[in-house]
């Protein structure tokens, strides 16, 4: 299967402006999510609304197209990504792997494992998880957490720890005595799904929980998960970055 692997990037944020050309150790944080990503597929861009981000990406000899500055989301960016790409290359791929653009040290063991999941044929939208290991990792509202059914399918995504624990303390004990997962924000689409996800509406699950899966779910789509066992490291603030420039992070 042809596979692109396309990086959404934007420049404005109203944590971290500037945050795909933040400094981790010696390199921007995009041109180390691409160098992950290029030993995991051989077409890999970024998608960017920012000519700073584009001519960077340009510098270190990786491939940016301009996309949008309308966009919503990080899937509508790499919809349109997909289109020029193609266009510009005269190829045709048949999945497109959503690569987050603030994991710098991302796995591309783990990006082989999404792909991995499209050996089925009826598997339509793919993502990670992994297992939590922490009470802190569970009540963290910005970590999304989900829940699978017995064919490894999404039957839920939220902020609040799921499932309920209802008669029980959730504790250390009791987190590593059963099992909760957290989401991995990596998503793979089959480029026909990839269309038809991007004209949905907005979604009452969505705009609650702010999770723009759930606007899939909601409209009858299936995400098929796959677990990881490799843990990765986001940079959501200026602390996240001090933290893996500094001597306490091993990569």
């Amino acid at each position: 299967m042809n596979v692109l692997a396309i990086i959404p990037a934007r420049y404005g944020s109203s944590r971290f402006p500037g945050k795909p050309l933040a400094m981790v150790r010696g390199k921007s944080m995009i041109q180390r999510v691409y160098e992950q990503s290029s030993k995991a597929f051989s077409d890999v861009c970024v998608a960017t609304d920012d000519t700073r981000i584009y001519d960077a990406v340009e510098k270190f000899g990786g491939v940016a197209v301009m996309t949008s500055q309308s966009h919503q989301s990080g899937t509508d960016r790499a919809l349109e990504a997909l289109h020029i790409y193609t266009r510009n290359f005269s190829k045709q791929f048949d999945i497109v792997i959503n690569v987050q653009g603030d994991e710098p040290f991302i796995r591309p063991e783990q990006l082989l494992e999404l792909k991995g999941c499209f050996e089925d044929d009826e598997v339509e939208i793919a993502t990670l998880v992994k297992k939590i290991e922490s009470e802190d990792e569970l009540r963290n509202n910005n970590t999304p957490k989900v829940v699978l059914d017995k064919k490894m399918n999404a039957l839920y995504f939220s902020r609040t720890p799921i499932p309920f624990a209802r008669d029980c303390s959730i504790d250390e004990k009791f987190i590593k005595e059963n099992t909760f997962f957290k989401h991995i924000g990596l998503y793979g689409y089959r480029c026909d799904i990839l269309e038809r996800i991007c004209a949905l509406p907005q979604s009452y699950l969505e705009k609650t929980e702010k999770l723009e899966q759930l606007r899939w779910l909601e409209n009858g789509y299936k995400i098929r998960v796959a677990v990881t066992c490799f843990q990765t490291h986001a940079v959501d603030t200026p602390q996240d970055l001090d933290y893996l420039n500094s001597d306490n992070f091993k990569f």
